[in-house]
């Protein structure tokens, strides 16, 4: 018994209602895709229809009530849920564009859910996992999100408790399409992933392929060294000539940092319209919020159905076995329908009152445009302010875009984390980027700004950070480290 050890571990477990469950999926769709919902539902319940409805948003003031429906038609909206825009009266085109929905490139996801028939998944969990994390990529490639985070989406989007390892096994193998480097994490592992797609899948000679394999195990046990440029102690660490070395380093900075950035430029590509969940806008120097109905109608339980099932109860169902299951599986459908109808209104309140939450705090952004003046938002003070769960809080965040005066940004632009400047006031990581972003882009490309000196930089406008922070921050931006981003 020596070797033995008693201990007591104990695990909380719950159980979603089928109520929670479908309002934690609904919370997560944009409005493009709750219209299709919708649709979805009307065709699988018989008791549910729809009523005409014309109007395409609804306007809701931040400090009065009223409902101002014909002035906001008239002055901002076309009748066209489908290609939803700001109209233009004053009509210059930097004005148009600023105003027109985001269109996003479906090249990435549809060449990803082509080589994802070659998997072969047998599962549904399988494909539910392949399809979250494929919906998780960016726009260059990379999947930003913990794993941890796309464990809790599967859980309360499909009531699917899937262990951590599963999720890391697909995700291995989506890293394994092209373009290569396709889901990496983090810029060495998207190099990485980049060599060993070359030295599965690609001739060449010999040498060059010692090169590729050496720039692999750099990346992957002394990427510090490399990103310092350390490369004396890389060449004896390795055994390395210094013309070995060079090669080594050529061949990583023939690599792409961005595997699927300039995927559009090389073939035809289909545009996807987005359209905005909210607007807002200064109106009489106040700020006003709509919320975009898109093509989702007005829903309502069938007075057929209500009629044919107070019909059937007047007679006696338990003489008639059929009559019996008609009345059972018509009550079921109009409490069904009532469930749907309900997580559609409440979802409506949770969105608006999150999204007041958040004009509330950056005001000063959606006043001015400037991104500097986004002030520190977790999702902590939404939850706050809303007295609502930050799970909610993120799920609204999720897939939500926002149009404003300044452009069209997706939700998540507006939640970072706060820091204290050299004043000691608080400010937001969203600054700090934005102001590193514009370090980056001014320096001399024949001399890139290392992280020392972009540290000693931010530091000289106020901003106390580590190296360490600089880099973390660099790599968040998806900039490549000075090395590679040399031009001689």
């Amino acid at each position: 018994m020596s070797g033995q050890k008693l201990g007591l571990k104990q695990k909380m477990q719950f159980k979603l209602s089928p109520q929670q469950i479908q309002l934690m999926k609904l919370l997560q769709l944009s409005v493009a895709d709750l219209g299709q919902r919708v649709q979805e539902e009307l065709e699988s319940n018989p008791v549910l229809e729809e009523e005409n409805y014309d109007n395409q948003a609804e306007e809701v003031a931040e400090t009065n009530d009223e409902i101002e429906y014909d002035d906001y038609l008239n002055e901002y909206l076309e009748d066209d849920p489908v290609t939803y825009r700001m109209t233009a009266d004053a009509g210059t085109s930097e004005e148009e564009e600023k105003q027109m929905p985001i269109a996003l490139k479906e090249s990435l996801f549809d060449k990803l859910k082509v080589q994802l028939l070659d998997l072969e998944l047998d599962t549904v969990e399988e494909q539910l996992i392949a399809a979250q994390v494929m919906g998780s990529i960016d726009e260059d490639g990379y999947i930003r999100r913990d794993l941890l985070a796309i464990q809790d989406d599967l859980l309360f989007m499909h009531n699917r408790d899937i262990p951590e390892k599963n999720i890391e096994k697909i995700l291995k193998q989506i890293q394994g399409f092209e373009p290569a480097g396709v889901g990496a994490r983090d810029l060495r592992e998207c190099l990485m992933l980049q060599l060993k797609y070359k030295l599965d899948n690609e001739d060449a000679e010999p040498p060059v392929r010692r090169y590729w394999k050496t720039a692999w195990i750099i990346l992957r046990d002394q990427f510090e060294l490399f990103s310092k440029r350390n490369f004396d102690k890389l060449m004896q660490e390795f055994d390395l000539t210094q013309a070995e070395m060079r090669e080594v380093v050529e061949e990583i900075t023939r690599l792409n940092p961005k595997p699927a950035a300039t995927l559009g430029e090389t073939q035809s590509t289909v545009q996807l319209t987005i359209t905005p969940d909210f607007i807002v806008r200064e109106k009489d120097d106040e700020l006003m919020l709509s919320m975009t109905k898109g093509n989702m109608p007005e829903l309502r339980i069938s007075d057929h159905y209500r009629d044919l099932l107070n019909s059937y109860k007047k007679v006696d169902s338990k003489k008639d076995k059929k009559k019996k299951e008609t009345v059972q599986f018509i009550k079921q459908k109009i409490d069904s329908a009532q469930w749907f109808i309900e997580a559609i209104r409440q979802r409506q309140q949770t969105l608006e009152g999150t999204m007041h939450a958040i004009i509330s705090i950056q005001e000063a952004y959606f006043r001015s445009g400037d991104d500097k003046k986004l002030a520190p938002m977790r999702l902590k003070d939404v939850a706050e302010l809303t007295h609502l769960d930050e799970s909610t809080i993120s799920r609204v965040a999720n897939s939500k875009f926002v149009l404003t005066e300044f452009g069209t940004k997706p939700l998540k632009y507006f939640f970072s984390e706060s820091m204290q400047n050299a004043e000691g006031e608080d400010i937001s990581t969203t600054e700090i980027k934005s102001t590193l972003k514009d370090l980056v882009a001014a320096e001399d490309k024949r001399r890139p700004l290392s992280d020392e000196k972009l540290k000693d930089l931010l530091q000289e406008k106020g901003y106390t950070l580590a190296r360490r922070t600089v880099a973390k921050y660099r790599e968040q931006l998806n900039i490549p480290v000075a090395r590679l981003r040399k031009n001689v």
